[in-house]
């Protein structure tokens, strides 16, 4: 097995694409399911002195596998429960201080334990003298309230269920060396945190269980479920440099001209040789292969020690007049005659080194990869594959939910006919479900009004936090989607856009002897500075609302 540093570098990729519903090769599911995997902190590398696994040692709540007996949705029912895993800080706790509750997603909890450590759940706790949770999101990491990841056991993998064990947690934990108070709610204040999945997530919760869940905060919150999720590359053709942006159109034209005209289906074989893919039997596999650079927009982040530079260096590499890959030379004449059969036979002597740079990038980051058969490498066909359903199999977990409730398949057919797309056409619905067909048996589009019906776009609730990042590929599924009214931001209903921002750039800080006066940047910082303040004035209306009449009640305590 490789070591961790080298198996997450390899997947960060991978990990961004799958959380984006970009259709994945069977070889990069098996990565996904391997960094899963290597988060835990049983392995054979090294854990640093710093990691955060050593500091907060995890702890288990058992909650029921089945919350909803009425529902036949999850027949046959069960009694069983299973351990629900958990991390707790409570070095700044002050008697009637708050907790607050950063809900994991989509990803095992230890992933997570760094923002225990100096992110948004360190400041809140902090600033608030509360105690610091993090809590697993069911099947994912070690909670795992199933034997295997069958379809037919993964029934109880729904937002419902999950909505629920955050419910029974907050009702009913017990913090090692805290036993001697009811820190349960609603005696307690509890605040809920998330970021993507896990901030639509929170969102559902404080809307459903405000009986509850005192507030939320959702960043990056993905309250609208969409199927065809074609707007993910919206944010970087609106923000990305332009030259990256029209160097990806017209290439991805040419492609898309050639593989999908069938008056020049004997170009198709060249247009896969020059980019080294030859061998690749199916036309969408070959145009997904040749996709991901775009893609790495999501990845970016404030803080160097996380951000990923492919989406710059693809950008740099596209959009460079310049050769930057002395070996493409060969290939000038094929590249010049694909351009020309590809309708830019007027704009060949501009487009040909970036279509080379194209090449090179591809040949770099994909195909040097692929030691094996490049079917096995980069194909999303593979029947065998996808019967697997053991416990290893954790990429069978959020692509179920994608495929049962959420969507966001993420294609390049259900870009308007008006505009030129930043990955290909070939890339569409039939092609993006695949697994969903050969791993599930669901042949239909995804459910996603059972998400929407708790307010989609229009969410709202007091004391429920929406805040975005204004170049997030999610943006176009929140509240902040270009083209929804905009919102006053109150006390009651903070409603802020990060400048400059894209994926839940207010969950992640640094420690105090790094900042400086423009690290993190003005706008991560202001925004941690308001969450800050309005959660210390959310607290205060607790406590003149338990001191006078009572807790509010909520409609939520039952399933809606």
């Amino acid at each position: 097995m490789m070591g961790l540093g080298r198996l997450l570098a390899a997947t960060a990729c991978v990990t961004q694409l799958a959380s984006a519903f970009a259709p994945l090769s069977v070889r990069n599911l098996r990565l996904l399911s391997e960094s899963d995997l290597a988060l835990e902190p049983e392995g054979d590398f090294t854990i640093q002195s710093t990691d955060p696994t050593l500091l907060y040692p995890a702890r288990t709540i058992k909650v029921p596998v089945d919350h909803f007996h009425n529902d036949t949705k999850y027949e046959p029912h069960t009694n069983d429960t299973f351990d629900l895993r958990y991390w707790f800080d409570a070095t700044y706790y002050k008697k009637g201080g708050p907790v607050i509750v950063l809900a994991a997603g989509e990803t095992s909890g230890v992933g997570r334990l760094q923002f225990l450590q100096k992110g948004i759940v360190y400041q809140l706790a902090k600033a608030t003298g509360g105690v610091g949770v993090i809590l697993e999101h069911r099947y994912y990491g070690k909670s795992l309230p199933t034997s295997d990841f069958s379809t037919e056991n993964l029934r109880f993998l729904t937002t419902d269920q999950a909505l629920a064990d955050t419910v029974y947690f907050a009702k009913n934990v017990k913090f090692a060396g805290l036993e001697d108070l009811d820190l349960t709610a609603p005696n307690t204040p509890y605040i809920a945190y998330g970021g993507s999945y896990a901030g639509a997530f929170v969102a559902f919760l404080r809307k459903l269980y405000p009986d509850v869940f005192w507030g939320a905060i959702s960043s990056s919150g993905v309250t609208e479920a969409i199927y065809d999720y074609w707007q993910y590359y919206e944010a970087a053709r609106i923000f990305s440099p332009k030259d990256c942006v029209t160097a990806t159109q017209k290439l991805t034209h040419v492609v898309d001209n050639i593989i999908l005209n069938k008056a020049n289906a004997k170009y198709v074989q060249k247009l896969k040789d020059v980019f080294g893919l030859g061998n690749l039997t199916h036309t969408d596999d070959f145009a997904n292969t040749i996709s991901y650079g775009i893609a790495g927009l999501q990845s970016t982040n404030w803080d160097p020690a996380l951000n990923d530079t492919s989406y710059g260096e693809y950008c740099n590499n596209v959009s460079s007049n310049a050769l930057l890959y002395p070996e493409t030379a060969r290939l000038k004449k094929d590249a010049q005659e694909l351009l020309t059969v590809g309708g830019y036979g007027k704009e060949v002597k501009s487009l040909t080194n970036q279509f080379l740079n194209y090449i090179g990038y591809v040949n770099v980051t994909q195909v040097q990869s692929c030691d094996e058969d490049q079917n096995a490498c980069f194909t999303s066909y593979n029947t065998e594959f996808y019967k697997k359903d053991d416990l290893k199999q954790t990429w069978r977990l959020w692509m179920y939910q994608v495929c049962d409730q959420w969507g966001y398949l993420q294609t390049g057919s259900g870009v308007p006919r008006n505009q030129l797309p930043l990955i290909s056409r070939a890339i569409d619905l039939n092609y993006t479900s695949i697994i969903c067909r050969e791993a599930f048996n669901i042949h239909k589009p995804s459910d996603v009004e059972s998400i929407n019906k708790y307010g989609g776009f229009g969410i709202s609730y007091p004391r429920l936090a929406i805040i975005d990042g204004e170049k997030d590929p999610w943006r176009a599924a929140t509240p902040h989607a270009i083209g929804l009214k905009d919102r006053k931001s109150t006390i009651s209903e903070p409603f802020i856009l990060i400048k400059d921002g894209v994926h839940h750039w207010d969950e992640n800080g640094v420690f105090p002897n790094e900042t400086t006066p423009n690290f993190p940047p003005k706008p991560v910082e202001q925004a941690q500075r308001a969450i800050k303040n309005f959660v210390q004035a959310w607290l205060q209306d607790f406590k003149k609302e338990t001191s006078g009449h009572g807790h509010e009640k909520g409609h939520g305590s039952t399933k809606p």
